[in-house]
Parts: structure tokens; sequence; C-alpha cells
């Protein structure tokens, strides 16, 4: 799939003010925060490589999920953020999980490596939150993305998360296994993003890979019965590969899903 996404003039222009105004926010407190609430009209504003989101129904669940982050905002700040796309989101018994620790979920069925990036601030970062769960990248190669495109979005993400609190732990989940068509692709992007982690203690690799892939790198119907979303299977091993790392950082979480 061709990116729809090009940088020339005036949208190449908006893209670069974009990271700027993103990046300038992490780093001032008490700064206005920008309206993320709904999907930009314009979307080649957003920062970042890559296709855009295509998906018809995308900008209402964009919408649907900030409403209900307005309507439930208290006693959010310095959680543990798990961020991502429809897996997270679709993790609705995260309190029950992890009952001995604060988290919230910001995950928007659909999203991208460049929505992200583009409500990282508006959505994570005023919560000052105690340490994120970064799951992302699979609908980016569904649409098309080139591995290293992606790779740079998590760079760019990752940065900001750093710069925002260079000592706010990060997980990063490696993408979990898909469909067929996309397996080559997956374990690209992995074994770059792997290059990245290693690099900088304050990041944790937490393998949501390796957990769930057959012989030929795709995921089992058992655990994924739509080839893309995990059932209560599914999420039960990402939960227990979390559970160590949470326990080493002293963050707490001890219940199976």
């Amino acid at each position: 799939m061709k990116s729809p996404f090009k940088l020339r003039s005036v949208p190449s222009f908006l893209a670069l003010l974009s990271v700027i105004v993103l990046l300038a926010g992490c780093k001032t407190n008490g700064a206005p925060v920008p309206d993320v609430s709904h999907y930009p009209v314009d979307a080649t504003v957003l920062p970042g490589k890559g296709p855009l989101q295509t998906w018809s129904g995308f900008t209402n669940v964009w919408a649907d999920c900030h409403a209900a982050w307005q309507r439930d905002t208290n006693n959010e700040t310095g959680a543990v953020v798990f961020l991502g796309d429809s897996i997270t989101q679709g993790w609705n018994s995260l309190a029950k999980v992890f009952p001995d620790m604060k988290a919230v979920n910001r995950g928007i069925g659909g999203d991208t490596t460049r929505g992200v990036l583009y409500r990282l601030n508006a959505d994570v970062l005023v919560l000052k939150p105690t340490a994120v769960v970064l799951l992302i990248g699979i609908n980016d190669l569904g649409l098309g993305a080139k591995p290293e495109d992606v790779v740079d979005n998590i760079k760019a993400i990752l940065s900001a998360l750093r710069q925002s609190n260079p000592h706010m732990p990060v997980i990063v989940c490696k993408v979990m296994p898909s469909k067929h068509d996309l397996a080559g692709k997956i374990e690209q992007l992995n074994a770059l993003v792997d290059e990245i982690v290693k690099s900088n203690p304050q990041f944790i690799r937490c393998d949501t890979w390796s957990i769930y892939a057959n012989e030929n790198g795709n995921c089992k119907r058992e655990e994924f019965p739509d080839l893309l979303h995990p059932n209560a299977i599914g999420y039960a091993k990402w939960a227990n590969a979390l559970k160590p790392i949470f326990a080493k950082l002293n963050l707490g979480a001890e219940k199976a899903p």
C-alpha cells in the first residue's frame, strides 16, 4: 500500500511544527495542552512518517475514547499508563488484573504510531505517569508502512517520554503476531525496536511476540480468534509477561486476569 503522506512544502512545515509543539509541551510545566479530543480534519498535520489511518470508523472511536476519558479523570495522575491501539483499548480488566497498581488505559482502536505521537502530550504526559506500557505498530504495518518508518515514529515517542521524565520506566511491548502476510514485517519491526530498547536502561522490553507466535511466526486462533485481537487467554499471557517486570519495578500486580 502506497503511503498517502508525502513531505512537501506546507504539509512538511505543518508536520515539523507539530513535532516541535509536542516536544515543547513535554518540557514546559503549566503550558496549555493542545486539544486532541477529535482527530484532525487534515490528518496530514500529524507528526511522523507513514500512512494515515483510513478506516471510516476511526474518527468516531477516537472521539468516543476522549469523551470517556474526560468524564473519568479522577485520580489518574501518577498511574501506569497503557498506551496503544485496539489491543490495549480492549483490555478492560486492567483494574482487576493489577489490583495493587493504579492503571490507566489510553488505547484507541485503529491508532497508529503517528496518532500516538499526536496525542502523547495530552493523553499521557499530562498525567505524569509512574510508568508507560507501550504497544503500537500493527496498524501501521497493516496500512502498508515500512518497518523503518514505524521505528522512526517509535523512536520519537520514546524520545518524548524520555524528555518528559528520564527516570520513568517505559515498558516497550513487542508487536504481537497477527495475520500471516504481516509476519515478516512484524519480526523486522520488533528486531529494529530491540536495538533501540537495549541502548537505554529506561526502556524495558516485554516479549509479547514469542509467547504467541507459532512455528511460522503467526498468531493462533485459540488466542487471537480474528487473527488480530487477543481473547481472555491472550490477555492472560500478556499479563503474565508484564508481572515480573512490574515486580522488578515495584509497581505491583499479582492477580491473574
